[in-house]
This record gives C-alpha cells, structure tokens and sequence, in this order.
C-alpha cells in the first residue's frame, strides 16, 4: 500500500541540497523564496548544504546524505524542500537511510526527481514532483504552480483535480521577472500520438528522464517490485520530462527503459514541454514518441506541464490517477488510495 503524508498549515519545512546548492551570488534568490513561504504560515530550517556550491555539488555526498537523513528523521521537520535540483544527486543514494525515513512529503523536480523514485520505489512512500522552493519566490504563484499546496493536503483516500496550464513560458526573461516568477506567454496545448480524446487510469511514476533512467537495473529502480509489492498490480502511468537530451539519446533511454521491464503493464505515458528534444539526422520527437505509442500499444501524451518549461502541476509518484485530454486541455485527477 502507498503511504501518503499530508501537509498542514503551519508546517516546518527543512531545506536542504542533496544536489546543488546555492552559490552566495544567488543566495538573495533563496531567501526571498524562504521568505514568501513564512508569510503562507510556514517555519523554515535551512540546513548547511543549502549555502554552499563547488565542483557541480553542494557538499561530498556523505554530508548531503547525512543532512537528508537527520531531516527526514527529525520530528520536528514535516516536509523536505530542497531549493532546487542539479547535476550529481545519484552520488548520495548509496548513503540514504531508507528504512528510518518518517511519513514526511519530499517536493521537487530535474535532479531531485530522482531520490523522489527511488524514496517511492524503495518504501512506498508517495513523493511530490512539482516546483521548485526558488520559483516560489515572486509576489504570488500562477494557478498551476500553486497548486502544490492543495495537492499536498490532500488526505489519504481523498481525491485532488488539476487542470492543464492556459499558457506556458517559451523561455526565462531574468532582466524582467514576471511578479510570478514566470513569463507565461505561449498558449498551452497538450497533445498525443492517437488523434483522439484519452483517457487513462493507473499509478503514476515519473520524473526528469535525464537522472532517473540511471536507476535502471539499479537497487533503486526496481519498478517490477513495486507493483507486486506496493500497488497490487495496478498499472502504471509514467509521466516524463526532457531536460537536455537529444532524439536519439532520449530514444535509447526510453528503450532501454522498456527492455528493463519499466512498462510492462502501462497504460499510458506522458511527456512535459522540453527546452531540448534536438533533432538528430531528421528524426524528431514526435517521431520518438510515435514509435513508442506504436510499440507498447498505448497512448502517448505529450507538451503536458511538468518540468522545465514552467508551469506544472504536481505529480505524485505512487498516487492512482485518471487522466483525460480532450481538444487540447488536460485533466489530472489523483486519488489518494
């Protein structure tokens, strides 16, 4: 069964890096968002790892593990919120405690999207894919984004919905910040590979494709294991997100993922707006996600909200969801069961 933790107002959230850190010129950045997050009602510890960035790490990989540690045990933090994601976490998942972890919700994506599987493979421990704490930062959250709230207080056996974005950021304007943080210009379309309306229904797993396909034939990324032992053979639902890889990286990925027995029994999958996705010799990403569609014999949904092309909504990993995508707009309906 997939335990679910639950937010409350008033909450303690420890920030730590189990990735990068921040540098000390963006240091304003992090405190404006520690900041914003007090006045919603919330108490703030940031540990040592969040000051402190060198060599694409925050900190060697045993002090990012042993502050991830004594977070997650510590009764006095509720939710763990690392400031944002980066290059090298898969360093510190030989040193993760998972058998003393408490029912505390973990909330993030890139990098970080990798400990949130592996928590959620490892225990059955549902974990939050959505914002960043440092895109919290501006004067208020566009609709999708601030959603991580309602999604994460939600109770188990109830149910959360949440609608595709109106529009999305092409790319970052840092000399004119948006008061949202987001310049959310573009019209929104989710589309997919069947030509028609979609509906599907099974567990959701997922994340940023670029760090989580290195779980593969891991002891982290054993998906088989989950479903016999956590989700009852529901089927699954992968929803993915493209940072930098090219077609063809990405295709090698996602076959290697399949010979790995990764969709066996997948209903569906999704893929968020990418800043990447280069074609390489002619062949383009709506050809990869054609031949997978074709493949597996299951639809493909593609341009959802959900990584690095903001908005996005939050995904929780272990969670049963339905999905729907008709004339372009989505709906996410997750079921906390």
């Amino acid at each position: 069964m997939i335990r679910y933790p639950f937010l409350q107002k008033g909450a303690t959230i420890g920030v730590t890096a189990p990735s990068s850190g921040v540098p000390p010129e963006l240091h304003g950045v992090l405190k404006a968002a520690c900041s914003r997050m007090k006045k919603l009602g919330y108490h703030i510890v940031c540990g040592d790892t969040v000051w402190t960035q060198d060599k694409a790490r925050s900190a060697p990989a045993i002090e990012r593990a042993a502050e991830f540690n004594h977070m997650m045990r510590n009764d006095e933090i509720d939710f763990i919120f690392p400031p944002w994601g980066g290059e090298l976490l898969i360093e510190v998942l030989e040193y993760i405690d998972f058998e003393n972890m408490k029912n505390k919700w973990m909330l993030g994506y890139s990098d970080i999207s990798l400990l949130l599987l592996a928590i959620t493979l490892k225990t059955g421990m549902a974990t939050a894919h959505g914002t960043n704490l440092v895109d919290l930062r501006g004067e208020f959250s566009d609709n999708r984004t601030a959603m991580w709230e309602t999604v994460l207080s939600t109770k188990e056996n109830e149910s959360v919905r949440q609608s595709s974005s109106e529009h999305y950021q092409k790319e970052w304007e840092f000399d004119s910040p948006a008061p949202c943080v987001f310049n959310l210009t573009e019209k929104t379309c989710w589309k997919t590979t069947v030509n028609k309306e979609v509906n599907i229904q099974g567990r959701l797993l997922g994340g940023c494709i670029d760090t989580i396909r290195h779980l593969v034939g891991t002891s982290y990324g054993c998906v088989k294991h989950f479903k016999e032992h956590d989700i009852q053979g529901d089927p699954v639902i992968w929803f993915f997100e493209n940072c930098e890889l090219s077609t063809t990286d990405l295709r090698r990925s996602l076959v290697q993922m399949k010979l790995a027995g990764w969709f066996d029994d997948c209903s569906g999958i999704m893929f968020g707006r990418s800043p990447a996705n280069t074609p390489v010799a002619n062949y383009t990403i709506e050809e990869v996600y054609r031949d997978l569609s074709a493949e597996l014999q299951i639809p493909i949904i593609f341009d959802i909200d959900c990584g690095h092309v903001p908005p996005q909504m939050t995904f929780i990993n272990g969670a049963y969801a339905e999905i729907e995508l008709s004339d372009g707009e989505g709906i996410v309906l997750q079921h906390f069961k």
